[in-house]
């Protein structure tokens, strides 16, 4: 039977990224040596940061004077990273769920953090509006999509302080404009790669602003004075982003993975909407995501959530269980997700309605 992966990460990548990452375990291009085993300081390795650098910024299209780091230690580190290295007097976040709230608590370790806004009187179902981001902010943090409450800020916001934000789940599934951007970072396991390795995109004049010392591993000079090689980086994982960052290349680029992303989630969505056994967790389509798509049973069929879910996974349907806080159903619809596993989605949701 076939698999349909809907886990919300370490998710589905590429087959085109798992072929190639197996042959290079075994052997990387002839060389007669596994990824695993080569010094990050060859010229082989130098050559995959290299391309893997480079795609980035074409597939992104980021401008002059952005450097594109791979680092360890998870989007989680990053959220100690930025106030060090951006947080003077006073940083400004927006709280759209759980990791929005895990960068905040490491925030409030360097001073004054400013909650501008928060969705958690509605369990994070909607995204914020119409709140004011003080001028005297060192920065603005928001995280993109919430994988958790399946809600997405999907425009480049316009603040009037530096704009960081936590793309860890959305990264090359829509178009940006990097340049409204001080940093944007996130963990590859989503959209990129497996676990292990964390990106950081950055804007270098930004840095060197704050007074305090900064340890060694936590300064973003750091890196990009080494070029991501400061110390080991994580080589697999890496690799695997590289393969990636190529199929996306090949299947149209990131215009391309947006069209495919809008396309999934409006049928999705349109199923949910219609069926009389579901409802979606966020009524707002504007902030609807994308790539995580939360519903639950509809008013009256409560009683059926164990039946439902005995009867995806008996048709090959993995990981629509929603997150252990919220309950429900989750289907994540990341970049590398085929049309067909929506649509054998969709069919057995129309097959549970009729039984019921």
């Amino acid at each position: 039977m076939k698999k349909h992966n809907f886990y919300a990460g370490p998710s589905i990548l590429p087959q085109f990224t798992i072929e190639n990452t197996a042959k290079a375990v075994q052997d990387l291009n002839g060389i007669g040596l596994s990824i695993m085993e080569i010094s990050h300081r060859s010229k082989e390795f130098q050559a995959v940061i290299d391309e893997a650098q480079d795609l980035f910024k074409e597939l992104l299209n980021i401008p002059e004077g952005y450097s594109v780091l791979f680092m360890g230690g998870g989007a989680s580190t990053q959220f100690a990273m930025i106030p060090f290295n951006f947080f003077n007097k006073k940083a400004a976040y927006l709280n759209t769920g759980a990791w929005a709230k895990k960068a905040i608590k490491e925030a409030k370790f360097f001073g004054e953090v400013d909650v501008v806004a928060t969705s958690e009187d509605k369990t994070f179902n909607y995204i914020p509006k119409g709140y004011t981001v003080p001028e005297d902010a060192d920065y603005f943090h928001i995280t993109t999509n919430n994988t958790i409450y399946g809600t997405e800020i999907r425009e480049d916001l316009e603040v009037g302080v530096p704009l960081i934000a936590d793309m860890s789940s959305d990264i090359f599934s829509r178009t940006l404009d990097v340049s409204k951007y001080t940093v944007i970072y996130g963990g590859a396991q989503k959209n990129l790669g497996p676990a292990g390795v964390t990106f950081v995109i950055i804007k270098n004049d930004a840095l060197g602003k704050v007074d305090r010392p900064i340890p060694t591993m936590l300064n973003y000079q750091t890196h990009i004075d080494k070029g991501s090689m400061f110390n080991t980086p994580p080589c697999l994982p890496i690799y695997a982003s590289l393969m990636t960052l190529r199929w996306i290349k090949e299947n149209g680029g990131v215009a391309a993975m947006q069209k495919r992303a809008e396309q999934k989630a409006n049928l999705l969505y349109s199923e949910i909407e219609r069926n009389k056994c579901f409802k979606g967790t966020v009524t707002d389509p504007a902030d609807r995501s994308f790539m995580n798509i939360c519903f639950v049973m509809n008013d009256g069929f409560e009683d059926y959530e164990k039946d439902f879910m005995e009867l995806a996974t008996s048709q090959g349907m993995i990981g629509i269980k929603g997150h252990r806080s919220v309950g429900g159903f989750r289907a994540s619809t990341y970049n590398a997700l085929p049309i067909e596993s929506v649509e054998a989605l969709i069919e057995v949701m129309q097959e549970f309605e009729k039984k019921h």
